[in-house]
């Protein structure tokens, strides 16, 4: 398993939060999701086998909000 931080703009609330989870929760691979609002980051454990950073990446992106680097 691998942890992966991914830091994300656009979330304003818990409903924002849960989508995010929800999203990440789907992807194969995924032990565990850990979403905060403040910071607003994603902590999650994958197989990096089965659902690459790229793909974790993705996924937020498609649930409407930004991946940043700051």
């Amino acid at each position: 398993m691998q942890t992966t931080t991914i830091k994300i703009a656009g979330m304003t609330c818990m409903g924002c939060v849960n989508s995010v989870k929800t999203v990440l929760n789907n992807l194969p691979g995924i032990a565990q999701v850990e979403v905060s609002l403040d910071p607003p980051v994603a902590a999650i454990q994958h197989d990096p086998a089965a659902t690459s950073v790229d793909r974790l990446k993705e996924a937020i992106i498609d649930a409407g909000f930004e991946v940043t680097d700051q």
